[in-house]
C-alpha cells in the first residue's frame, strides 16, 4: 500500500458511529490534495457491510479487522491493533472521532506511536504537505491551528457534527483488506459486565436530525419539561446549554457547547439561549436554527434563520398544539 490517509470508522455491535463517515468527508479532500489514498479502517465483529459502506462515503481502501474482542470497544485490543497497523503500512495521517472512545484511543495510540495528536478539531486543512488541525482554545474565545512537522502519523481527533456526510455513491467501488489481528486475552486488561442503554440512547445528540435545547431561560429543571414536549411534538432529543448544565438543572449528557456536544441537525431549537461563543461552537453546523428568546437583542439571533421574541412558556406550548394539530 502505497501513502494514505486513514479514517478510523468506529463500530459498536456491528454498527458504525456516524463521525467515521463523517470524517471521510475532510479526509477525501485532504488525501487528494496530497496525492495519496484514502483508508478506512474498520474495527468489529461481522462488520464487512461498514467497510463496503465506508467505500461508499468516499474511501479508495479498507483495512478490516474483525473479531469477537472488537465487536464493543476495548482498549487494549483496538490499540494493539491499530498500532500493528500502523507499523505495517505507515500512514501519514490517522483521524479519529472524538467520541468517548475516540478519546481514548488516540492517544494512547500516538504515546506508542511516539508521536503527536491533537484533540477535539473543529477544522482540518493541508498547507505545505502537512495537516492543519484547527481546535478552539482558551475556553472557545481563540482558534488555533496547530500542525506535527517532525512526527508521523500526523493525528487528530475530530468532534462529531463538524463534518457533513457526503452523498453515499453505492456504485463506487474499492479494495477490502482483510487484517487477522488477535490479541492475547490475557493482555486485556478490562471485562466489560454489563451496558446500561436506555441513558445514551435518549441523548444521542450527534446523530439526531432534530435537537430542542434550553439555556437559562428555562429558569429550572423543572422548566425542561415544555422543552421535552417540544421535542416529543418534533420526534428530536433535548439539547441544553452549559448555564443550564452547570445549574444542575439537567444531565451533562444533554450538553450542547464548546465542552459539551458537537451537533449539526437538520433543526436545532434554541430556547432561552442567549448565545455565547461557547454554545455556538457546539451548534454552528446545524441546518438550520430556531431561536425563541424574550430578549430581542440575544446573540443568537444573529445565526438563527427563524426567531420568535417571545416567553418561552407562552411560545413553545402554542407551538406544540400547533404541531399537534398539523398531524392530526
Amino acid at each position: 500500500m502505497s501513502k494514505n490517509l486513514w479514517v478510523f470508522i468506529e463500530t459498536d455491535e456491528g454498527r458504525a458511529k456516524n463521525v467515521g463517515y463523517e470524517l471521510l468527508t475532510p479526509g477525501r479532500a485532504m488525501a487528494d490534495k496530497l496525492g495519496e489514498a484514502l483508508v478506512a479502517v474498520v474495527m468489529g465483529q461481522n462488520v464487512e457491510p461498514v467497510a463496503k459502506q465506508a467505500i461508499a462515503y468516499g474511501a479508495d481502501q479498507v483495512i478490516l479487522v474483525e473479531g469477537e474482542e472488537y465487536n464493543t470497544y476495548n482498549t487494549d485490543a483496538a490499540t494493539y491493533a491499530m498500532c500493528q497497523l500502523i507499523e505495517k503500512y505507515q500512514p501519514t495521517i490517522v483521524l479519529y472521532g472524538a467520541t468517548s472512545n475516540g478519546r481514548d484511543l488516540g492517544p494512547r495510540v500516538a504515546c506508542k506511536m511516539q508521536t503527536g495528536l491533537t484533540a477535539d478539531c473543529t477544522g482540518l486543512d493541508i498547507e505545505d504537505g502537512l495537516m492543519m488541525s484547527t481546535r478552539p482554545t482558551f475556553g472557545g474565545n481563540l482558534m488555533a491551528t496547530i500542525a506535527c512537522p517532525d512526527h508521523r502519523p500526523q493525528m487528530s481527533t475530530v468532534r462529531p457534527g463538524v463534518f457533513k456526510k457526503s452523498q453515499p455513491d453505492e456504485s463506487r467501488t474499492g479494495e477490502i483488506i482483510a487484517e487477522d489481528i488477535h490479541i492475547d486475552p490475557a493482555a486485556i486488561r478490562v471485562k466489560l459486565l454489563e451496558r446500561v442503554k436506555e441513558v445514551a440512547e435518549a441523548v444521542n445528540l450527534e446523530e439526531a436530525d432534530v435537537i430542542v435545547s434550553g439555556g437559562r431561560g428555562v429558569k429550572g429543571p423543572e422548566g425542561f419539561s415544555v422543552i421535552r414536549d417540544l421535542a416529543n411534538a418534533m420526534g428530536g432529543v433535548v439539547g441544553a446549554s452549559r448555564a443550564a448544565v452547570d445549574a444542575g438543572w439537567i444531565p451533562h449528557a444533554h450538553q450542547v457547547g464548546q465542552t459539551g456536544k458537537t451537533v449539526a441537525p437538520k433543526i436545532y431549537v434554541a430556547c432561552g439561549i442567549s448565545g455565547a461563543i461557547q454554545h455556538l461552537a457546539g451548534m454552528s453546523g446545524s441546518d438550520t436554527v430556531i431561536a425563541i428568546n424574550k430578549d430581542p437583542n440575544a446573540p443568537i439571533f444573529e445565526v438563527a434563520d427563524y426567531g420568535i421574541v417571545g416567553d418561552l412558556f407562552e411560545v413553545i406550548p402554542a407551538l406544540v398544539q400547533e404541531i399537534k394539530a398539523a398531524k392530526e
